[in-house]
């Protein structure tokens, strides 16, 4: 016989939802460990969307020379 399997009540499916959203699997040493996500702005990295999207004078202000032109 088999075991019936418990289904999950809406707010551990919300957590669970929000823990995926927040954390992804990855492998070290051979173990899966759960790490956070990466920031993301649009599905872009943060330095991504800076680099692509900043004007001069955001890039003066906050001291982010190397992204100059």
């Amino acid at each position: 016989m088999t075991k019936n399997k418990k289904k999950l009540t809406p707010a551990q499916k919300a957590a669970k939802k929000k823990r995926q959203q927040e954390y992804m699997t990855v492998f070290m040493n051979g173990k899966q460990k759960r790490v956070k996500r990466p920031q993301t702005i649009d599905g872009m990295d943060v330095d991504e969307f800076i680099m692509n999207n900043a004007d001069p004078i955001f890039l003066q202000q906050n001291e982010l020379w190397e992204y100059m032109d």
